[in-house]
């Protein structure tokens, strides 16, 4: 931890508690006394009245009364910053801390309403299975996408085991609660959409591989998401336009081409009868190319419903 960085948890620690001693202040920053007071006069030079208080054990404390000055946002753009954190929170991100600072440092009347809108806001749909990366690795691989940096990286695949990679990342992508790095894997020798809560260390390296020209990190990932191996690899051919179709197939559910007057449709699936249902609520005509057990499932699908009907 650097000396900023332990002057700033020193001040939550005051503004967390109204007194804390010695020995508590030395466990939380992961030092001894004399940094302790060093860290504490930083804080007076700052103009922040800490107080140092006798007895046994010692300790320190805010002056009685002593606040922050106000974070001077307004009504919207509080407004904005909360949304942007409870959002963030139900993704799987750790935003209580961010939400609690900011809270400290509102003017009262902005203050208040923040906190409504936090104990009032729900959303509709469930919830995303989210996979939070960690906070560092992000803003490193982000930083490293940015400069056009390598990293070099220990990563987790899906089975759990782990490996070195050197990687030149080419941006961050979220989706459904989840974090995708597109990224030059150099091991490989090929380009990766990788998740980002996988990855268990990551350090800066040298000059990385630039992206290819036009490259754009949403539609990669996207098309890789559309590419995984499920059990059933199949092919439709929709009757209506590829803006049509694409209103109806996002790009991580499916890959759209134009095909004569009609769009082709490739995708992949665990269940051929959760495609079936997909192809009806199309809102038009369609063939079936494959795979086979596609047919049997729209078939029951059309069964079903006619006899609901």
């Amino acid at each position: 931890m650097t000396k900023a960085e332990r002057v700033l948890t020193l001040l939550e620690a005051l503004q967390d508690r109204p007194s804390l001693s010695g020995p508590e202040l030395t466990a939380r920053l992961g030092v001894d006394v004399r940094t302790v007071r060093r860290d504490v006069a930083s804080l007076r030079t700052l103009g922040i009245p800490v107080e140092a208080e006798r007895g046994p054990a010692g300790g320190y404390r805010l002056r009685p009364g002593y606040r922050m000055p106000p974070l001077m946002l307004t009504a919207a753009e509080a407004t904005a910053v909360a949304l942007g954190l409870i959002a963030a929170r139900r993704d799987g991100l750790d935003a209580d801390g961010a939400l609690a600072k900011i809270g400290r440092v509102l003017p009262d009347q902005v203050r208040l309403r923040v906190e409504a809108l936090e104990q009032t806001l729900a959303f509709t749909g469930r919830p995303h299975e989210a996979m939070p990366p960690k906070g560092e690795n992000l803003l490193l691989l982000a930083d490293a996408a940015r400069r056009g940096r390598t990293v070099h990286a220990r990563y987790a695949a899906s089975d759990g085991v782990e490996s070195d990679r050197e990687l030149s990342p080419w941006g961050v992508v979220s989706h459904h609660g989840r974090w995708y790095v597109p990224a030059h894997d150099h091991g490989r020798d090929q380009p990766r959409a990788l998740r980002a809560d996988r990855f268990c260390t990551v350090g800066l390296g040298g000059r990385g591989l630039p992206p290819p020209a036009g490259f754009d990190a949403t539609e990669f990932v996207s098309r890789t998401l559309a590419r995984v191996p499920w059990s059933h690899e199949v092919e439709v051919l929709l009757h209506m336009t590829p803006d049509r179709a694409g209103e109806r197939f996002p790009p991580t559910l499916a890959e759209l081409e134009p095909e004569g007057e009609g769009t082709m449709l490739r995708m992949r699936a665990e269940s051929l009868d959760w495609v079936a249902g997909l192809l009806a609520g199309a809102g038009c005509d369609f063939e079936i190319r494959r795979p086979d057990g596609l047919r049997d499932s729209v078939r029951a699908l059309a069964e079903r419903l006619r006899t609901a009907a």
